[in-house]
């Protein structure tokens, strides 16, 4: 027995020094990105738009600091503001494009109510507070600031369907919670209702029409309400609920709710104390108490889409006691388990900082949009009830199924089957029997081109993630195809992005229906997918639109932006011919002249790879174009690019994401690239090749087997 004791000893140190010495939350930073615009750069789409609040692993909640309603300011709150208007409980990641949620504000505050938010540059006219960086402080699960102007320490934390804040006051005789009803990113709520249901807990709704602006100010067609049921562990006592007079003639749309006008209708805002149950188009809650100096009250809120009782099941399930400290470590736990199967070793601290910090920002989208109960409201705006699978909202499709999409087959191949489950029921319910190609609770809000759910489809499909009725996703699939396609001539009309965009989703059809046995079908659209090459000036030799009657549209150059492509140039642009890479070669004259257009479009690259007419990294269209030197036989470039692409684009503070997160888009392209990995075709099955950042990288997850097809 003694002879044998060292050799288990031995063992167990291999067995431990196998294990990482780590745990991926020690290098989440939620502040990287955390940026809509800066003096930095003259560039109008801005940096990351992260929020460095708290959320969980694809959860619905997202409880995070606001520091301004109005303007393209999507995240709700950037680094270089210098006030916080609130806390609210949900947000969007990463996004333009005017952005939505926002919902239920919670302010702590000390002394007379003001019902006025206040201006950032004059913040002592409202309610907001000032804050300094030097004490703020966030990681995965936890976010806490001074305000200033109060003296209130504010903490926050939350669970998958419901947040928690913690807030410890100085000595006042007037300190106060109070809660904007109202509040919504980029527009406001247009309705409320309120009631107080005993001595520790309010509920209501808040409706989010497109009348009140939101999402794309009203054009993405964003129409929901969120339902809260709140609960503080404070007595509700000296309490009351304020209510603006708004004119029904007025415009409610992003702009307008910060007019002078719509300023003095809040300011005027009747206050009732003692009301216990309220309806109106811009309502309030406050609730008075003294403090101590040191004194901490505690408030919960569960949140739901769907009822006052689904929000009350979501917290009384998530966070049915008062001890924020556990909710802390509950979600820092979450986020460990979520992100432990993807090891890494090697590199530095700042690089696995980024690396950890992105794969969180992956982990945001698509979230949740059913309850605990597996309610949710549905593209019909009825209630439904699912039990298989986590019905799920925001598919950023456009930029998301070029490394997001394909980075989760990998990883999270069961949320994959809930997202493609999701927008087969919303292609259902809608009765459009086709995909959205950008979803936002349940709108089909028609942002950006192409057809991109048939390519997380068919990407999931070719590699086994099957948990859906294949026929049906295979139907939406093709309606989808058929109803945003190019015209019989093979283009669309003025428009470089939207033929090249829509070849793909042909072939995307065609190896979809190839697979399914449907031969003959399969046959036509592959004949489809080559219409790109009806855009292929042979004069200009390169890609360029046409008007309705097939006769070219002015040429301005390749690096000029416009000329019938979106948030793009022609130079850009035109390297989209996923799915014919040696077509495109063809076209442009063999592999030395391509590679003679290839090295320029890199080597003119600002340093910082900031918004240029080149690779532009900050924007989806050219995410794939690197790993295009393999195809062309030069590897070393792709390994170059990749690696400085890496250490030049994405960094450790605030100012880490030269662009928009875009719902995990530019987060997943780190991921992939420090692995190692990148497809240029996702649904081909061919995953390119890449210089790692790491020296070892290893994934956990236990994929699924291949679900047969049934025919």
């Amino acid at each position: 027995m003694n002879k044998l004791l060292p050799i288990v000893l031995i063992v167990a140190v291999i067995t431990l020094s196998c294990q990482p010495m780590y745990k991926p939350t020690d290098y989440i930073n939620p502040i990287i990105g955390a940026v809509t615009y800066a003096k930095v750069t003259d560039n109008i789409h801005g940096f990351g738009k992260t929020f460095p609040g708290t959320a969980t692993p694809f959860g619905l909640v997202q409880l995070s600091p606001d520091t301004y309603t109005g303007g393209d300011n999507g995240c709700g709150y950037s680094f270089e503001h210098k006030t916080i208007e609130g806390f609210s409980f949900t947000h969007m990641s990463g996004v333009g494009w005017y952005g939505d949620l926002g919902n239920f504000l919670v302010m702590p505050t000390t002394g007379e109510l003001n019902v006025f938010k206040g201006l950032p540059d004059v913040p002592d006219e409202g309610y907001r507070s000032r804050f300094s960086h030097d004490r703020e402080s966030c990681s995965a699960g936890y976010y806490a600031v001074d305000l200033d102007d109060y003296g209130i320490r504010t903490e926050l934390s939350c669970a998958p369907r419901a947040g928690i804040m913690r807030m410890t006051y100085p000595e006042h005789k007037l300190s106060r919670i109070q809660i904007d009803l109202a509040r919504r990113v980029g527009g406001t709520s247009t309705e409320q209702y309120i009631k107080v249901i005993n001595e520790h807990t309010v509920a209501g709704w808040m409706k989010c029409p497109p009348e009140g602006g939101g999402w794309g100010n009203g054009h993405g067609k964003a129409d929901y309400t969120v339902f809260f049921y709140c609960q503080i562990d404070q007595p509700i006592h000296d309490f009351g609920i304020w209510s603006a007079h708004i004119p029904d003639s007025a415009v409610r749309k992003n702009r307008e709710i910060n007019s002078p006008e719509y300023r003095q209708w809040i300011e005027q805002s009747a206050v009732y104390a003692e009301k216990n149950e309220m309806q109106g188009k811009h309502l309030g809650f406050y609730l008075n108490f003294p403090t101590k100096a040191g004194d901490q009250v505690v408030l919960k809120t569960g949140i739901s889409f769907v009822s006052i009782e689904g929000a009350k099941e979501n917290l009384d399930n998530d966070i049915p006691h008062w001890d924020f400290d556990q909710v802390h470590r509950e979600n820092k736990a979450a986020w460990n388990l979520a992100l432990k199967d993807l090891e890494i070793s090697g590199g530095s601290d700042d690089q696995k900082t980024i690396f950890y910090t992105a794969l969180y920002h992956t982990m945001i989208d698509p979230r949740a949009f059913s309850d605990v109960n597996g309610q949710y409201i549905g593209a019909d705006n009825q209630v439904h009830e699912v039990n298989d699978f986590i019905y799920r909202t925001i598919f950023s499709g456009w930029d998301v199924f070029r490394s997001q999409f394909p980075l989760q087959t990998l990883i999270n191949p069961e949320l994959v089957n809930d997202e493609i489950n999701s927008l087969m029921q919303m292609a259902e319910l809608s009765g459009n029997e086709y995909y959205p190609r950008w979803e936002f609770l349940n709108s089909y809000s028609g942002c950006m081109l192409g057809n991109p759910a048939v390519s997380v489809l068919l990407d999931a499909f070719q590699k086994g993630i099957r948990n859906y009725d294949i026929e049906k996703a295979f139907r939406y699939a093709k309606n989808s195809v058929d109803t945003f396609a190019n015209n019989p001539e093979g283009f669309t009309p003025r428009s470089t992005s939207k033929t090249l965009e829509y070849a793909y989703s042909d072939w995307c059809l065609a190896e979809f229906a190839q697979a399914l046995g449907k031969e003959s079908l399969a046959a036509e659209y592959y004949v489809k997918s080559k219409s790109y090459s009806s855009i292929w000036d042979s004069e200009m030799k390169w890609f360029r639109a046409r008007d309705q009657e097939e006769n070219w549209i002015p040429w301005k150059g390749k690096t000029v932006h416009g000329q019938g492509c979106t948030e793009s140039n022609p130079y850009q642009q035109g390297w989209f011919v996923p799915h014919d890479y040696p077509g495109l070669e063809k076209l442009m004259g063999g592999r030395e002249k391509l590679l003679n257009e290839l090295i320029p479009f890199f080597e003119n690259v600002p340093e910082n790879f900031l918004w240029n007419n080149y690779y532009n990294h900050p924007n989806e269209p050219v995410h794939h174009v690197p790993f295009l030197f393999n195809e062309a036989g030069r590897p070393d470039l792709t390994q170059y690019w990749t690696r400085k692409i890496c250490e030049k684009a994405y960094g450790i503070d605030a100012f880490g994401l030269c662009g928009n997160e875009d719902v995990g888009q530019m987060s997943a392209w780190y991921v992939l690239a420090a692995i190692g990995l990148h497809p240029i075709c996702p649904g081909d099955n061919k995953w390119q090749i890449t210089s790692p950042v790491f020296d070892k990288i290893t994934n956990r997850k236990r994929l699924h087997p291949i679900k047969k097809i049934e025919r």
